[in-house]
């Protein structure tokens, strides 16, 4: 994969399309050896294309470079590579020009610029498959004699991802496909397991040289990633099967399956709903929970408390006990839960306080120390108050992890610990 903008390379932007094509790539059986980012220059990305070729990859994708303006060459850039030449596809002008026609009568930008413009994206290498655009930038499909394919795609998220699917239908990536050896990979996904604990175990395990293991730590889970080789489904199984029999406690789907979506589905099932009360993570739980489609039936609302008066005001706590124990602290975070749970009319409510920092720790209460609570309308609570590293950024995003598996355990999608 060859990432093409100047931008990424300063850290303007953050890269969003090197790790989609790199998922969707290895679901469908390709072992991704490289993921580039070059800039906006012509000899960088040829440089790229070069290294990859050399490598022995059967397959490159490009994205960026397609648009209308003096930087965007990465159609040429690539023609050259193929050993092709370009030409202006009429159809695909026509098409373009169709698009853009709207917008510049209303913008008044319309005229030779424009018209040169849609010329510019029209040109295609002789010979190469074009992908009709989501925006006014076509894909490529383009062949390489004694080389590799090259799909070239366009920058801007939305348009890559939209143009994925019409990307591996065309014939070329077809043809391709259906070359490519497929094993079903497994993943398992642990809460409150370190790295270590999987080193050891793959350590006296037996080696199974038919399955590749990486492991990846995510919202706070680790992710044990099992890629069978051709032929190694069984070993990847048997593994997962022993891996899980010696962490059990600590797991949280051994079919990949998110947290979120493990929630959702226990909520949806059970008919509980959930409201919140949060001071430092300020909504960010309540964003988490409903971003999932479907959330509205079991997301009643949530309120951010921030100040004290707030606390006070809007969610009941007493003020007397933000005084005696201080705002920070497990008795204010399960009044916050009560509070939402009471306010909101929900079944589960959940309440968070806690020192973010960079300042405002103490000795007894450093920052990263965040109060939880979780109680129901039967009776249930579940409470933890952990000292959660990092700055304030990840303690926030950590407080907001640990919340959603309390709230997993008291869905009943998971055994309460």
């Amino acid at each position: 994969m060859v990432v093409t903008g100047s931008e990424l390379l300063t850290g303007a932007v953050r890269d969003a399309n090197g790790p989609f094509v790199a998922t969707e790539l290895g679901n469908l059986g390709f072992e991704v050896s490289h993921v580039l980012l070059v800039g906006d220059r012509p000899e960088d990305l040829a440089q790229a294309l070069r290294f990859v070729a050399d490598s022995g990859a059967e397959l490159v994708v490009t994205s960026g470079g397609l648009g209308p303006t003096a930087d965007d060459l990465t159609a040429e850039v690539v023609a050259a590579f193929a050993g092709l030449e370009l030409h202006p596809d009429e159809t695909m002008r026509e098409l373009i020009a169709r698009r853009v026609e709207r917008w510049a009568a209303r913008t008044g930008f319309g005229g030779p610029a424009l018209d040169a413009a849609t010329a510019k994206q029209a040109m295609v290498p002789r010979g190469a498959t074009a992908l009709e655009p989501v925006g006014t930038a076509p894909g490529l499909v383009v062949p390489r004699d004694g080389g590799p394919l090259v799909l070239v795609l366009p920058g801007p998220p939305r348009e890559l991802q939209g143009m994925w699917p019409s990307a591996l239908a065309a014939a070329p990536m077809a043809e391709l496909l259906a070359t490519v050896p497929h094993a079903e990979p497994v993943l398992l996904r642990f809460q409150g397991l370190p790295e270590s604990q999987i080193a050891e175990t793959l350590r006296v395990l037996p080696a199974y040289p038919d399955v590749e293991v990486t492991t990846c730590l995510r919202r706070s889970e680790l992710e044990v990633d099992l890629h069978p080789f051709p032929g190694g489904e069984a070993d990847a199984t048997a593994l997962a099967d022993a891996i899980v029999a010696r962490h059990a406690k600590n797991l949280i789907s051994a079919d990949g399956t998110t947290t979120d979506e493990l929630l959702g589905r226990a909520l949806e099932a059970s008919g509980l709903t959930v409201a919140t009360g949060e001071s430092c993570t300020g909504g960010m739980l309540a964003a988490r929970l409903v971003d999932r489609a479907g959330s509205s039936s079991y997301v009643l609302g949530g309120v951010v408390a921030y100040s004290n008066e707030a606390k006070t005001a809007l969610l009941d706590v007493p003020a007397e006990m933000i005084e005696e124990h201080g705002a920070v602290s497990p008795e204010v975070a399960r009044a916050l839960a009560d509070g939402a749970r009471a306010k909101l009319g929900a079944s589960i409510g959940v309440g968070i306080t806690g020192v973010a920092g960079p300042g405002g720790g103490t000795e007894a209460k450093p920052v990263g120390y965040v109060c939880f609570c979780v109680t129901t309308d039967d009776g249930q609570v579940l409470a933890r108050d952990p000292v959660l590293p990092g700055g304030r950024n990840d303690i926030r995003e950590r407080s907001v992890d640990l919340a959603m598996h309390l709230l997993l355990r008291v869905s009943g999608a998971l055994p309460t610990r």
